[in-house]
């Protein structure tokens, strides 16, 4: 264990309320200060960090679990066969603390925390879909990812990582017919009636297939005529497993999964993950290769953003500015289609830095782009935020205060919406952000109109960084020396026999990460986006949990939607611009 972690404040607050015996410090790579604590305790050390130390941690960030039971690695940790972790973060402090519960028993239960965080609900329901961890007092303790039919729990080791490895896949009539039975809604599972003393309420499916979704999701309304009683999301069609491949994968292999989970973030899903080994690992990234990766990261930012103007402006009624909005996002995909060899997915950053150098011409694409895409922007801003039934549409629509947000866990341009002036590469500069100057653009409402004028506003800042980028781009290596660095260099490569094998075997086995735990979170297209990160000194991850903003997002949607019209709806949506991969993963 290290001083640092032996002597943090906040250990030393929860030893003062709680004693010492209740805790096992552990000291992980990134720092965090980490403490086991007994499940019988669990929820009062967590009550306490929420709402009694000075400053407190008042966002349930992350929850998740380990399957400790093939693990070798586990030297000063608590005996366990499951492990829950709880990841908190205090605004105040700028700070997180991590809290981990072992669990014994092939049917391991916890106490729910459903009672201290709203955003709890869907993280234990996760938890308990993929590891089959109990909640006890949850309020609808149902699988949210997978199907009601499946059988296991696919993050447990023992579950198969392949389709090859279980049975051909069958749907005769009896099992189609089973699933079918399995979709209909039941109003009394979530607590809701089917009448009133005033009227029946009706069930209105919308989705999975519905333009107004942004992908296959199902939305249960109950509705009193056109106004929104109660909502509840019906998620997991687009789940694919991704966690689960990263335990197969090498930890290079791994790097175009992470493009499929926000697909429209590009390379930002390359980052967070890479971030994570590199800290794991002890590789430290040339300089040359942090700034290329910032600029690229805002390319997509940009990418992200302008489908998301267009569209929301089509889901409002507006259908020209789509089609504007698609012409820069196709200029933004030209440059880095040029730079990294292809566009939505160039699967270009490596562990170390990025695949390859700058091409020649770079610098000349870049800077047309900067110098005439404001003036566009500001001709979308005028078309579609500055239009009179755009802003009746959005403004008071969707609302919610600074501290629910902060409750359900959100991060982003939502967060920013509410007048909290928090952005990870301003408060934890990572890749060289602190070497940037732009602003941190924030709303006061936390309306759909807010969230949608900090995303305008956002744009303009990602055009101040690239053209930093471009003014400023250093010499240097685009990638570390470092023997874990991913695949080595080309010029590396070819000298002899022994370079050539080092390298044959990078590409192919990957690296081995040395042992221990680590998070890195970035400030992705639609809010904090993080993955955490257990090597068991192997070629491939032994846990790889990745947080997503989308998640909690989506689970937000019925509280701010109770009230509303079944329009009003589709514009929450649009404001929330999550993304169902990201969702679901």
């Amino acid at each position: 264990m290290t001083a640092a972690v032996e002597h943090t404040t906040v250990a030393n607050e929860l030893f003062a309320r709680f004693g010492e015996p209740p805790f096992t410090l552990q000291s992980t790579a990134d720092e965090i200060p980490t403490l086991w604590v007994g499940k019988e305790k669990a929820v009062e050390v967590l009550h306490y960090l929420k709402t009694g130390v000075a400053k407190p941690y008042r966002m349930l960030y992350d929850l998740t679990a380990v399957d400790e039971r093939s693990r070798q690695r586990r030297e000063g940790q608590p005996d366990s066969d499951f492990t829950l972790v709880y990841h908190l973060l205090s605004f105040d402090r700028n700070e997180d603390i991590r809290i981990k519960v072992p669990l014994k028993g092939d049917r391991p239960s916890a106490p729910t925390l459903t009672g201290v965080w709203e955003s709890a609900n869907w993280y234990e329901r996760e938890v308990f879909d993929m590891f089959g961890v109990a909640f006890d007092g949850h309020p609808h303790l149902q699988r949210i990812l997978m199907p009601r039919s499946w059988k296991g729990h696919p993050l447990r080791k023992e579950h198969p990582a392949r389709a090859t490895e279980m049975g051909i896949f069958e749907l005769p009539e009896e099992k189609q017919n089973e699933e079918q039975a399995l979709l209909q809604f039941n109003p009394e599972e979530y607590g809701m009636a089917r009448q009133s003393d005033q009227t029946d309420f009706m069930f209105l499916n919308l989705g999975p297939q519905h333009p107004g979704t942004h992908g296959i999701i199902r939305i249960i309304l109950q509705l009193h005529g056109e106004e929104i009683v109660d909502a509840v999301l019906d998620i997991g069609y687009h789940h694919r497993g991704a966690e689960k491949m990263a335990e197969r994968q090498s930890w290079h292999t791994f790097i175009p999964y992470t493009d499929r989970v926000d697909y429209l973030g590009g390379v930002m899903n390359n980052l967070a993950y890479l971030l994570t080994v590199e800290k794991l690992a002890g590789i430290r990234v040339p300089e040359r290769a942090q700034v290329i990766r910032v600029m690229l990261c805002e390319f997509f930012r940009l990418a992200n953003h302008l489908l998301w103007l267009g569209t929301f402006g089509q889901d409002l009624g507006q259908m020209s500015p789509v089609f504007y909005t698609f012409i820069d996002r196709e200029r933004v995909f030209d440059i880095v289609s040029a730079i990294c060899g292809d566009r939505m997915h160039p699967n270009w950053f490596r562990i170390g830095g990025v695949a390859q150098d700058l091409p020649n011409g770079w610098d000349g694409l870049v800077r047309e782009f900067v110098d005439s895409f404001p003036k566009r922007l500001n001709e979308y801003d005028s078309l579609v935020m500055k239009n009179r039934i755009i802003k009746a549409r959005c403004i008071g629509i969707g609302c919610y205060t600074r501290e629910e947000a902060v409750e359900w866990g959100v991060t982003g341009p939502g967060l920013r919406a509410c007048g909290m002036e928090w952005d990870f590469r301003k408060k934890r500069p990572y890749s060289g952000y602190d070497r940037f100057d732009f602003d941190i653009p924030v709303g006061r409402n936390g309306d759909c109109y807010d969230r949608s004028v900090v995303r305008v506003e956002e744009m303009r800042q990602s055009v101040r960084i690239i053209k930093q980028c471009l003014d400023n781009m250093p010499p240097g290596d685009y990638k570390s020396d470092h023997p874990l660095a991913t695949p080595p260099r080309k010029e590396k490569t070819m000298q002899d026999i022994e370079t050539l094998i080092t390298h044959f075997l990078s590409v192919t086995w990957g690296p081995v990460i040395p042992h221990g735990e680590c998070f890195h979170g970035i400030e992705a297209v639609r809010g904090s986006n993080g993955y955490y990160l257990i090597s068991d000194n192997d070629v491939s991850a032994y846990r790889a949990r990745i947080r997503t903003p989308s998640f909690p997002h989506a689970q937000m949607i019925p509280y701010i939607s109770r009230g509303h019209s079944v329009a009003d709806l589709l514009a929450i949506i649009a404001s929330v611009d999550y993304v169902l991969a990201d969702i679901d993963r």
